[in-house]
């Protein structure tokens, strides 16, 4: 793969614009200096107004999950209950987890079906939970549950609400102020950085409410207090900093809600190109993620061999499902960076395997439905 020559839609991580890479690739500095700390106040002023807070933030050397890990073992004790809210892969994983730090039950819903808030209220009455988890956007499945809502829920019982921001910070609207106690996002999804990078953005409540972590490297009140004073607990991954400041800086220069407006025209054309084509989507009609878009495969296509004759043919790389959605759906990022020009190349290649493999349809009807919102 010619991985300058390819149409890279995968749902994270995800394509990289030029200045990015050429601030990843700047030599290494002291991370002590009073040089790194520049960039350190300048990342964490960036990074609250990725996540509209003027509250505190951290971010960690370490992927989404660190993130989220940091979340937990600083909230939750060992004996602490916990409603994990289940129906996807990525939060089938966050339940995983829990069990490291707390006691967790979980909640769970069909995969493709969103978390009901009604339902999380009723069970909400039943017990006596510290805290509810739940993934906003489940890439799994391209379903965006209704966190507002699940929130609500969970203030009203006193429950803290801990929330896998991972794809939706940045490209769907998602604030602290619905009632969110700790959100976390990953570098690799919305913010179109490398992978490495996570942060975590917390309440007051939450703040207060931070003990002595479980976890030693991702002691969330440390690096908070840390990044509140220019420096990190521990030495940082240097150039993913210097790449990350740089995304950031592109998204304000951007606008946080002109880019989740860019997100969602992507989405909706997305959609209506799958339409086109005789494709459906994977979620149910109504809860369709705006980042990432889960396709079903018509009858009689492999895989496999998608996959292959895409990439290999069209330059075009997707990504495939996951668990028991491995072989029943593709995948395609439309988040951060991703533009029309993007889908239409990629696009051109998905109807060009399909009519391949064997799937009728109007060909060039997916490609023209994506034109149509240039």
């Amino acid at each position: 793969m010619d991985v300058e020559d390819t149409v890279f839609l995968l749902p994270g991580p995800v394509k990289m614009h030029p200045r990015v890479l050429r601030a990843m690739g700047m030599p290494a500095i002291n991370h002590r200096s009073a040089a790194f700390q520049e960039v350190l106040g300048e990342v964490r002023e960036l990074t609250k107004y990725l996540f509209q807070t003027s509250g505190r933030v951290a971010v960690l050397s370490g992927s989404g999950t660190a993130g989220l890990d940091a979340a937990v073992s600083g909230l939750l004790r060992r004996e602490d209950p916990v409603l994990c809210l289940v129906n996807g892969k990525f939060s089938e994983r966050f339940h995983d987890l829990c069990k490291v730090y707390a006691k967790p039950t979980p909640l769970e819903f069909e995969w493709g079906q969103p978390v009901d808030p009604a339902k999380v209220a009723a069970a909400l009455e039943k017990g006596d939970y510290k805290a509810v988890t739940v993934c906003h956007n489940e890439t799994s499945t391209g379903l965006t549950n209704p966190v507002k809502e699940i929130a609500a829920a969970a203030r009203k019982r006193g429950a803290m609400m801990i929330v896998d921001g991972i794809t939706s910070v940045g490209g769907i609207d998602v604030r602290l102020e619905w009632g969110i106690d700790a959100l976390v996002m990953g570098s690799q999804k919305c913010v179109a950085a490398p992978p490495g990078l996570s942060a975590v953005a917390v309440s007051e409540r939450a703040y207060a409410a931070l003990h002595e972590s479980s976890s030693f490297y991702t002691d969330l009140k440390a690096h908070i207090d840390g990044l509140e004073e220019d420096d990190t607990p521990f030495t940082p991954a240097v150039p993913l900093f210097f790449a990350l400041r740089e995304a950031l800086r592109m998204l304000k220069e951007e606008g946080l809600e002109a880019r989740i407006k860019r997100t969602t025209r992507l989405a909706d054309a997305t959609r209506a190109a799958v339409d086109e084509i005789d494709l459906g989507m994977f979620p149910r009609k109504g809860f369709e993620s705006n980042t990432v878009s889960a396709i079903r495969y018509p009858a009689g296509v492999d895989d496999k061999k998608f996959r292959t004759i895409l990439e290999e043919e069209h330059r075009t790389v997707v990504q495939g499902g996951q668990g028991h959605l491995k072989g029943k759906i593709f995948r395609i990022g439309h988040m951060g960076i991703v533009s029309i020009a993007d889908l239409v190349a990629g696009f051109a290649g998905i109807e060009a395997t399909l009519a391949k493999l064997g799937h009728r349809f109007d060909r060039g009807a997916g490609v023209a439905a994506l034109t149509s919102f240039a």
